[in-house]
């Protein structure tokens, strides 16, 4: 038993801080009390459930981005607001294509040369006008002027 002497937030306001005291013996302690939350598990086309990793998601970033002039920050950010993206959704399960177009669309936004890579394996084009829409989709009447 305990009780509660005082109360704070913290400064990020991600957790509480109590004062507490116990009735028996009188002695102070401090407790912290964080949200827990936890990253939705990944369904993959074949059905099966895996456990979401920072570390696929961050490879499969990296590899698109390869030898492309982005800076590990830009990833960085990229990575967490695909992560929010999936804390904030609500859901315990969510689908690899919901995934793959999260990183799609920070690949977009990043390198349009590492969105037409990613895009390229991710879509699975199979003719060479698939890859032709990709490339105007990004295009915006400008040309790519790097290898991919």
């Amino acid at each position: 038993d305990s009780q509660v002497l005082e109360t704070r937030v913290s400064e990020e306001g991600d957790a509480i801080k109590r004062g507490r005291r116990c009735v028996n013996c009188d002695k102070r302690f401090t407790t912290w009390e964080r949200i827990e939350l936890t990253m939705p598990y990944v369904v993959k086309k074949n059905g099966s459930r895996t456990e979401y990793s920072a570390d696929k998601l961050r490879a499969s970033l990296m590899l698109a981005l390869r030898k492309r002039p982005v800076a590990a920050e830009s990833v960085d950010k990229a990575v967490s607001s695909i992560e929010e993206k999936l804390l904030t959704s609500g859901q315990r399960e969510v689908d690899s294509v919901f995934v793959g177009e999260l990183v799609m669309a920070e690949l977009k936004r990043l390198d349009k040369v590492a969105y037409i890579r990613f895009a390229s394996v991710y879509k699975n084009f199979e003719d060479l006008a698939e890859f032709q829409d990709a490339i105007e989709e990004v295009g915006d009447g400008q040309e790519l002027s790097s290898k991919a």
